[in-house]
């Protein structure tokens, strides 16, 4: 799944802004976000969230053969995984180019700047070696891996114990924590990576950049450092022309941010040091207060129950007596209403009631009238059908049959017309043959 573009509006907008030295999280051109160092119960779990930016790292070891060219040094695999959780734009079980890109980054920070004593982790030599491994997890993307996943990983190296080995021949045991204490390993120095954004082909520079000024950003430097000025690796990518001047800055911004995040990671790793000493809550429990785990049992308060009788009775006769409920002058609007003490029970829509009620009526009215003007006009036309003459033809029969009403004045005119009526079919049929 493909990230949905930047319309040209947040584009133009983003741009501007940089322009102006601003940024969508109100920081200024050199800041970092707030950044929060968290370990798990067990060693070497890390967790470091930088603003919106999650990732999370755990170190893990195991006894295995060295390599043929390096048979006393122990051996140092790093390992990034962008699942669809952080974003997604990340495919599960599909290696991207971002992956590779970062993967790579973090050997050359953490492995080829040789911050870590590769000898110390020999136990036989050409046979037996720590191999430690670096598993770094992207738990959400909101910019900046690279930063975040340099501290994670460096953080969980610094808080990982592996287990003391005991050498007997060539028999080689492996204690566990209960038997001797986890040894820790030997770090020389705690590389760092900070990453720097410009824009409009290197004439703006902002550090840290976020998900969205990443989209907009025409190069990215990364420059991976430790406290005592020293670079280990600088990468840059992009394809923009980067002058000299431009690097001596960043590297100088550079140093005095590795100062701030190695002060921070150290206080940390104090802080969680005590607490495990101490046997106070650490890692996952310490992050979950004790109030919402155990909502039931809440600490016990003392109540005095003498003298209440006396006490009540002293509070009712000293209180003043409460003030008169006034009706509210307020007229009620159709459509609200009024419950309480002194006021109507309704709605207000009594009005419209009785506005709908009138109109029924009339209606019903007006249909009676209508009802009343047809039935009259169908009895006049029922009067005026009386008084004609009523033929009826058959187009198979050949007499043609005229009734008239039967009335006892008009007796002669009936026979009149009856002989007038046999004449016309005897002439007829005369007429056939």
């Amino acid at each position: 799944m493909k990230d949905t573009p930047l319309s040209n509006c947040e584009r133009d907008f983003l741009l501007k802004a940089i322009e102006e030295k601003k940024r969508l999280d109100g920081r200024q051109t050199y800041d970092y976000r707030k950044m929060k160092i968290t370990f798990g119960t067990d060693y070497g779990c890390c967790f470091v969230d930088l603003g919106k930016t999650r990732v999370m790292a755990q170190v893990s070891c195991e006894l295995v053969t060295p390599k043929e060219n390096r048979p006393n040094e122990g051996i140092m695999f790093f390992n990034i995984e962008l699942s669809p959780m952080a974003s997604p734009a990340f495919e599960q079980g599909r290696q991207s180019e971002l992956s590779v890109k970062l993967n790579r980054q973090l050997e050359r920070c953490l492995r080829n700047s040789k911050c870590i004593d590769t000898e110390s982790l020999c136990v036989v030599s050409g046979e037996k070696v720590w191999q430690i491994r670096v598993d770094v997890h992207m738990l959400n993307h909101d910019g900046n891996l690279m930063d975040a996943a340099s501290i994670a990983a460096i953080t969980a190296l610094c808080h990982f114990r592996r287990p003391d080995v005991g050498i007997q021949g060539d028999e080689v045991t492996v204690y566990s924590p209960e038997e001797r204490d986890p040894i820790p390993l030997s770090i020389y120095h705690m590389p760092i990576s900070v990453s720097f954004s410009f824009f409009q082909q290197g004439t703006y520079l902002l550090v840290d950049p976020c998900e969205r000024e990443e989209r907009v950003m025409d190069g990215l430097l990364m420059i991976a450092m430790n406290k005592h000025r020293e670079i280990c690796s600088i990468q840059s990518s992009g394809g923009i022309m980067l002058l000299k001047e431009q690097v001596m800055r960043c590297s100088k911004i550079a140093s005095v941010k590795v100062s701030e995040i190695t002060e921070l990671l150290s206080k940390a790793l104090e802080n969680d040091k005590k607490a495990r000493k101490e046997g106070g809550r650490c890692g996952f429990a310490e992050s979950m207060p004790q109030e919402r785990i155990t909502a039931l049992k809440m600490d016990e308060t003392s109540v005095e129950m003498t003298d209440v009788t006396e006490r009540a009775k002293d509070i009712v006769q000293k209180t003043e007596a409460p003030p008169q409920l006034v009706r509210s002058p307020v007229v009620p609007v159709p459509g609200v209403g009024q419950v309480g003490q002194g006021l109507q029970n309704t709605w207000g829509l009594e009005e419209e009631d009785e506005e709908e009620t009138e109109e029924c009526d009339n209606s019903d009215e007006e249909q009676e009238e209508k009802v009343t003007k047809m039935e009259e006009e169908e009895h006049e036309k029922e009067a005026s059908r009386e008084g004609d003459v009523v033929e009826i033809s058959d187009s198979e029969e050949e007499d043609v049959v005229i009734l008239h009403p039967e009335t006892p004045d008009k007796t002669p005119k009936n026979t009149e017309s009856r002989s007038h009526q046999k004449g016309a079919a005897a002439s007829k049929k005369r007429q056939k043959k």
